[in-house]
């Protein structure tokens, strides 16, 4: 009964799309923490500039005080200090860091659907043409017709020339 089960799980978790979904977290993990420190060591810091200074890692607002009277100085003071306080810096951040992640994501989407679109729209060569006498479909290179046994150089285009070559 044991061996069954861990059979199927084994069987279950080497399917190609079980892998492809663990893959997918993994890359999705890491380009997370790419796109948070983007957001808190790159953009905050050029928001702040042209705020005046603002740091939203210290934006919070403090409902209850803690062991140590405020007002507190930063966030991390705060919470070393006890007091119970709403984060809101913290929760812009998280937005802007999904506003990137959402148009990163678009921007993915929208190249891979042109890649597919342009695929698409690309004329491939034709591989087969029409026999002229018996009109089978023949490979492009041929020079008889497998059905008809006509000879399809570049001289026998015609009727008359198949004739007069057999005739």
């Amino acid at each position: 009964m044991a061996s069954q089960f861990l059979k199927d799980f084994r069987k279950f978790a080497v399917k190609g799309n079980v892998v492809d979904m663990a893959i997918g977290i993994i890359i999705g993990a890491a380009f997370t923490s790419i796109v948070n420190s983007l957001v808190k060591d790159i953009l905050t810091p050029i928001i702040g500039l042209f705020t005046g200074g603002l740091n939203f890692d210290n934006m919070f607002v403090v409902l209850r005080e803690g062991a140590i009277a405020g007002p507190y100085p930063s966030l991390d003071i705060a919470q070393k200090a006890g007091a119970v306080t709403i984060n809101y810096g913290n929760f812009l951040n998280a937005a802007i860091s999904f506003i990137i992640v959402a148009f990163v994501c678009f921007m993915l989407v929208r190249m891979i659907g042109k890649l597919q679109r342009k695929e698409e729209t690309e004329v491939k060569a034709p591989t087969t043409k029409e026999c002229p006498f018996c009109a089978s479909t023949i490979p492009l290179k041929a020079t008889r017709c497998p059905s008809c046994t006509s000879e399809l150089g570049s001289t026998a285009g015609t009727m008359a020339d198949s004739e007069a070559t057999q005739g």
